[in-house]
């Protein structure tokens, strides 16, 4: 076969874009070929593929799909922290000649795919996840606003993820940072495939997020249960709402700014490069103006976990419940006016500095204000320390740490000197890990009971509680400490031996947290062994406030029989306080979206396309995105989106599932 004809059907797909000479990839891929064979192997010896087809990969069901969107993001935490201990292990032994076991280039791409897994595929997964499932059963909602859309959007942030682990085993991973700074990532200095691979896995991610967003959003608008007006809405969904409010603002943005850089690369055009007009630091303001806001995407629906655990473990109403809901809607306004805090050093001048550090300062006053009211509604509350309370204390004492470091970033000249620094990267780590992961850990915890009917095990929550907490501050006070000595980031070798100490504690207090990881899982797995004296037979396990603990665990299908009516704010607790019932009779046949197998087969053609570009193979992507449109067309033609829940299988459906709680 002629070379002309190869490259016209493989592109640049050739022999030496398997990492047959590495032997840390070789290892890992053998190994997850191995555990991928495994799984496939049970799931057909077991005849799953039938139920996992008509029950979860085409479920419009919300509550499923958030399970699915918080499975993918513990699957992917696995993969992001392997590169995190790579990483500290790396930084442990590479002082003065000892060059450690990856070099300079295979490490530019280890950091780039721990940041941008941590990100994209680990955290907004897990958040959208759990607004997913929580969201429509605090509105009183049978579903979100548009089920296919919500189907869609979670198919096509799994292939984003998807083409993210084939970059592991196909080629390579960009080694241009998280956010893939140009003119780094322009051709002319990284002509392979990563930042191709960076760029389509991120932009079909980056679509399902969007349209996520624009779901939840229309969900809290338009869904809300009868006598819910926005001021009685739970303050999870408040911060949902402003959450994803933000993310629509924000994520054209980077779609733009990845779109132009596509442009660069694939047809030679010059928005960001250094010559011919091209102005790189635009690339970084509109990159910027989607991440700082994205923290915010990340840590609002956070502030809301904290805020319905606290009131619930307390046995008390919020403290100034309204000043909470003025509070979000503040950070979500003013988190869009301080982007240019993460280039002070750019040389923009002293005004456009001084505004932007002021605005940066500024933000943290309703974040503090928070901290109060959280504090105010445990004073004199009947406080029980179960794990999901013991992750709020402990974000409390942690996060409050990232905020004041973050205060001292935000003025320019500390900044100058800091910027560059490992002491900005323990900061990022201080409000990410204390603020959003502590945040999704206690919301798993909280809300698990809900979503399959048993609680986690205890001793192994706490293990995972323990080796998060240590492991944190073990991990990242020394790289605080190096930092403001003027250890530089980004660096896979030092050559102060003097240093090392403080690195080798870092790698112990990795170590520590992956006790954390690996217990989590654990009390998934013993919560299962043991589900049945874990089960919760009341549906209300916690003695919670809000709608979700209304109905049984897990909910049905419908969420409600009837759709409930709200009079007050903590509307389940408002329920029981006035002695509710549930009704014996009177059902009605209740309407509901049918599954569609639309989603997968478009995010299927979208990862499709996204390897072909990637790799130039122009008929795999001309034939993917004509499958694209076929598909998308032809959905439009499918009449058969719904059904109904005949009155009979309604008043079936709840006779059994009561029976057990009026006994409890």
């Amino acid at each position: 076969m002629s070379d002309h004809l190869l490259k016209s059907i493989f592109g640049r797909l050739t022999w030496e874009s398997f990492p047959l000479h590495e032997p840390i990839l070789l290892g890992t891929f053998i190994v997850v070929a191995a555990l991928g064979l495994a799984l496939f192997g049970a799931l057909t010896y077991f005849r799953l593929w039938g139920y996992l087809w008509t029950e979860w990969f085409t479920s419009v069901d919300h509550k499923r799909i958030g399970i699915m969107y918080v499975i993918l993001g513990i699957i992917m935490l696995l993969r992001g922290f392997s590169d995190a201990l790579m990483m500290r292990a790396q930084q442990a032994i590479a002082f003065g000649d000892n060059q450690g076991f990856l070099e300079a280039h295979h490490y530019d791409q280890i950091f780039t795919a721990h940041g941008t897994i941590m990100i994209f595929f680990v955290a907004i997964p897990l958040v959208v996840g759990l607004v997913n499932f929580v969201m429509p059963l605090q509105l009183g909602a049978r579903d979100v606003a548009f089920p296919f859309l919500n189907n869609l959007s979670f198919w096509l942030t799994a292939a984003g993820a998807v083409l993210v682990m084939i970059s592991l085993f196909v080629g390579e991973f960009a080694s241009t940072g998280w956010l893939s700074y140009a003119p780094l990532a322009g051709l002319a200095y990284s002509p392979e495939t990563g930042v191709d691979y960076y760029l389509w896995s991120l932009q079909i991610a980056g679509v399902g997020t969007t349209l996520s967003a624009i779901n939840m959003v229309a969900t809290v608008i338009k869904m809300r249960a009868p006598g819910m007006t926005m001021m009685k809405m739970p303050v999870f969904c408040w911060t949902a709402l402003c959450s994803n409010v933000l993310a629509i603002a924000i994520f054209p943005a980077l779609t733009a700014a990845f779109f132009l850089l596509m442009l660069d690369r694939y047809i030679g055009t010059h928005f960001f490069t250094n010559e011919l007009g091209g102005s790189p630091m635009m690339y970084w303001n509109m990159v910027w103006i989607w991440g700082h806001p994205e923290v915010y995407v990340l840590v609002l629906p956070a502030f809301g976990i904290y805020s319905e655990i606290t009131s619930t473990f307390t046995g008390k109403r919020l403290f100034g419940y309204t000043s909470m809901v003025y509070a979000t809607v503040v950070i979500t306004i003013l988190s869009y006016l301080v982007w240019l805090h993460h280039f002070f050093t750019m040389g923009a001048g002293p005004s456009v500095n001084s505004f932007f550090g002021i605005a940066t300062m500024v933000i943290a006053i309703p974040t503090g204000a928070k901290i109060f009211n959280w504090l105010f509604t445990m004073y004199r509350g009947d406080i029980r320390f179960e794990l999901p309370m013991m992750w709020v204390v402990a974000f409390m004492l942690t996060f409050v740490v990232g905020g004041m470091t973050g205060v001292l970033l935000a003025i320019p000249p500390a900044d100058f000197v800091l910027h560059n620094s490992l002491f900005l990267v323990a900061h990022f780590h201080n409000v990410i890990i204390g603020g959003v992961v502590f945040g999704l850990f206690a919301g798993m915890v909280y809300w698990f009971p809900k979503a399959f009917g048993f609680k986690l095990d205890e001793f192994w929550g706490k293990v995972a509680f323990w080796g998060w907490v240590i492991g944190y501050w073990v991990a990242w006070t020394p790289i605080y400490v190096v930092g403001l000595m003027g250890t530089t980031r980004r660096v896979n070798h030092f050559d102060d031996p003097t240093l090392q100490p403080y690195f080798i504690v870092a790698a112990i207090g990795a170590l520590i947290i992956l006790v954390g990881i690996l217990g989590f899982v654990m009390s998934i797995v013993m919560g299962f062994v043991k589900r049945d004296q874990l089960r919760d037979l009341t549906g209300d396990p916690w003695d919670g406030r809000t709608l979700e603990w209304s109905t049984t665990s897990p909910p049905p299908a419908y969420n409600f029989a009837f759709t409930p009516v709200i009079h007050d704010l903590d509307a389940w607790y408002d329920m029981k306080s006035r002695g509710y019932e549930r009704p014996a009779g009177g059902y009605r046949p209740i309407h509901m979206p049918r599954n569609t197998g639309a989603g997968i087969i478009l995010a299927g053609l979208a990862l499709s396309l996204g390897f072909g570009m990637v790799w130039y193979m122009w008929w795999l992507a001309a034939l993917s995105f004509a499958g694209l449109i076929v598909v998308a067309v032809a959905h439009t033609f499918n009449f058969a989106r719904d059904y109904f829940i005949p009155a009979d299988e309604v008043a079936l459906t709840e006779s059994k599932r009561h029976q057990p709680a009026v006994g409890a």
